[in-house]
This record gives C-alpha cells, sequence and structure tokens, in this order.
C-alpha cells in the first residue's frame, strides 16, 4: 500500500457540499485535499434544479420543522455566498431573485394548497394567496384551467452547474489540493481515531480530519462499525432540461405543482422535474417518467410543449431516515459528516460549509456567524442515528416523507 504526505484536512466528496467546504476551510488557513470519485461536479449537484425554496419546501412533521430552520437561514447567506464565490472566481453562479409560485389545478389541487397555505403562515411564513387571474398577470403563459396559486417570495433559485464551476476554479486559486477519479474505499484509523482514507487502488492518504460529503455514496464507505454510520440512501429523480429556441421569456417565475416543478435559466433553458423514487442506483431514464413530467408541466404551462429537449438525466439524492442531513461529528474522533441533504443539497450548501468550519476550528468571540452555525449543529447531529435499527428495510423513506 503507498501513500503520500498527510493533508490537514481530507475532504472527500467534490460536489457543491464538499467544494463549498473546502473552499471555506482552505481560505481560513488549513491545507485541504479533496478527493472526487469521478468528475468534480459531476454528480447529484449537477443534476439538481437549483431551487432556493425553504417555503416552498417546508413539511409537516419534526424533521420538516429542522430541514425548514436550516433552509431559512441559508436562504439569507445565498446572496452573500454567491457574491463571495462569483468575485473569487470571476463567474456568475445565475442566481435569480423571481419567487416561487406554487399551483393548483383543480379543485382537491386547490383545497390542499389552502391547507398549505394555513401550515406556511401559521409558522410565520411569507406567502401570498393569489387567485388564478392574479398568478396569469404575473405569469400570462400559465394555463386558464389554473385554479388557485400561491407565491412566495423569498424562494429563488441558482444556476447549480454555474456555482459547480465557480467553486472549482475558488478551490484550485485558494490552493486546495483537487484530486479526481480517487474514490475513497475506507476510512482508515488507530483505534477510536481517524488516521486517513485509502483509496479503491490502495494508496493511503493521512489525515487526522476526514469529512465525508460524498452525498449517496457517503454511506458505501468502509472502515466504519455499524454504531459509526450515517443511514444514507439513494432516491432516484429523473430530470429534464428544456430550451426555448426563441429565447428568454415563456416563464420568469420558478412553479411548483404536485408532481414536479419547472424552474427557469436566464438564457432560455428551464429545468424541468423531479421524479422521486427508492430505485437504488438505477441510472436508466424511463419513458413513463418523462411522459408524466411533460403531462404535468403541460397542462399548467401550455408552452413547455414547444420546448426542445436538450437532457435527460438521472440523479441520486441522498436520504435518511428522517430525511434531514446529517451534519457535524459522529462518534469517530476527526471524523464529521456532511451529508444526507435529501432535496436540498444547492440549498443548504453554504450554511452546512459555515457549520463543518464552526466545528473544526473555534469561533473568534466577535464572529457572530459562526457561532450560530456551531449553535445549529445539534439539529444535525450525526450520531442520532447510532441507536436506531439500520437494516435495510429502516433506512427507507418515512411514510409520508415523499411526494
Amino acid at each position: 500500500m503507498s501513500s503520500t504526505r498527510p493533508a490537514e484536512l481530507i475532504v472527500v466528496g467534490g460536489g457543491i457540499i464538499g467544494m463549498a467546504i473546502a473552499w471555506r476551510a482552505q481560505a481560513r488557513g488549513m491545507e485541504v485535499t479533496l478527493l472526487e470519485r469521478g468528475t468534480l461536479g459531476e454528480g447529484t449537484s449537477r443534476v439538481a434544479a437549483g431551487m432556493l425554496a425553504p417555503v416552498a419546501e417546508a413539511e409537516f412533521g419534526e424533521g420538516g420543522r429542522r430541514v425548514l430552520d436550516l433552509g431559512l437561514r441559508s436562504a439569507q447567506t445565498w446572496p452573500r455566498f454567491a457574491a463571495e464565490l462569483e468575485a473569487a472566481a470571476e463567474a456568475s453562479v445565475g442566481l435569480l431573485r423571481t419567487g416561487t409560485l406554487l399551483l393548483a389545478r383543480d379543485p382537491d389541487e386547490a383545497r390542499e394548497l389552502e391547507r398549505q397555505l394555513e401550515f406556511r403562515r401559521s409558522l410565520g411564513l411569507e406567502v401570498e394567496r393569489l387567485r388564478a387571474s392574479e398568478a396569469r398577470a404575473r405569469e400570462p403563459a400559465l394555463a386558464p384551467a389554473l385554479r388557485l396559486a400561491l407565491r412566495a417570495p423569498e424562494d429563488h433559485s441558482v444556476d447549480p452547474r454555474a456555482v459547480l464551476g465557480a467553486l472549482r476554479t475558488a478551490c484550485k486559486r485558494a490552493g486546495v489540493v483537487l484530486r479526481e477519479h480517487a474514490p475513497v474505499s475506507r476510512v482508515e484509523r488507530a483505534g477510536e481515531r481517524v488516521t486517513g482514507v485509502s483509496l479503491a487502488d490502495g494508496e493511503l492518504l493521512a489525515g487526522s480530519l476526514v469529512v465525508l460529503a460524498a452525498g449517496p455514496w457517503s454511506g458505501l464507505i468502509e472502515g466504519l462499525e455499524a454504531r459509526e454510520r450515517v443511514p444514507v440512501r439513494p432516491v432516484r429523480g429523473q430530470i429534464m432540461r428544456l430550451r426555448d429556441p426563441a429565447g428568454p421569456g415563456l416563464l420568469g417565475t420558478v412553479l411548483r405543482f404536485a408532481g414536479g416543478y419547472l424552474v427557469p435559466r436566464r438564457d432560455g433553458r428551464y429545468v424541468l422535474g423531479a421524479t422521486v423514487e427508492e430505485q437504488g442506483f438505477n441510472e436508466r431514464p424511463t419513458a413513463g417518467a418523462v411522459h408524466e413530467l411533460l403531462r404535468d408541466a403541460h397542462e399548467l404551462l401550455p408552452g413547455v410543449s414547444e420546448l426542445e429537449i436538450e437532457e435527460l438525466a438521472v440523479g441520486f439524492r441522498p436520504g435518511t431516515p428522517d430525511n434531514a442531513p446529517a451534519i457535524g461529528a459522529g462518534t469517530l474522533e476527526g471524523l464529521v459528516w456532511a451529508t444526507g441533504h435529501y432535496r436540498n443539497g444547492i440549498l443548504l450548501a453554504p450554511l452546512t460549509a459555515e457549520m463543518v468550519l464552526a466545528l473544526l476550528a473555534a469561533p473568534d468571540a466577535g464572529d457572530g456567524d459562526a457561532l450560530a452555525a456551531r449553535e445549529l449543529l445539534h439539529s444535525c447531529d450525526p450520531v442520532r442515528f447510532a441507536a436506531q435499527d439500520l437494516s435495510p428495510e429502516s433506512v427507507r423513506a418515512p411514510v409520508g416523507a415523499l411526494r
């Protein structure tokens, strides 16, 4: 087994979470090596739609409330994060402050939307009820059959592919050691302490701090006992990218509806998604999914049928038993988890990086953001799974979590 010189911090995973952590850590004076199993930014993050939508994503239950609190906090940090990243990389990240419309197309969906409205208002969230005519005044291309809409004015979007490109540049300029096609097979340890990681080809990389940010692949890394693991599973999503040959103009606001969403980009492209399937790492798209996504979108925005299909992709969301992220120290000293973000990886990336950095380096007394990030760690404690049954059946999503 070959080995390389020790790294102060090893980050496993080259998606938006891993690169955000690596960039921030290097900027704060740490020597960081980032390991990616494939090509940087080509996994789950690349397939994501990029919605920054804590209000639209709000769900009932304790887990939903934890994710909402994290999402609201992270959404507030996104404008500053985007500005700093754009300055570091000299490239746009495609942040669009458009708001989000939640739509109902029949009486049953309208009744459910009314229930969702009351739920969000009970939480103090900013949301506006719109008649169908008011929604069409904002987005004239919406279908006449629209029954009701809710508007979340502070839910926006970003282009994940632009973010990933900017993060790669920022990491490289900051001095992060970026290693692609370096799949980590095992966490190395001496008793109850991490000593580094081993790659699939046998190379050993020594380090006393390891962050596992490998998304749905985090749970496949060996070297951990059952009580030390976080039960992460892949939740498959099929998603389409469409293009309007006439350019932008069909839609300016993010649309969410029963069965999916449609997210506009600045250049006349649109992201239509996404299925939620417990299919493991099945990468094969299906005709049925394409049909359902296009049918549902067409009923609310008929013009979508005139768009060109540029790409059909399959991605894997990293889900946990309660579909809340695992961020923080595990039971093994020196090992930090930053995974399990499910549908909110893009939204939670800036906050996750701050939470991990607050854990790795004690914040200055006057650093309010870092102190607040540290206080949030208890809600994402990876150790919460340690006493649970981690049989394959138990790792599936809880009833009612998928919609």
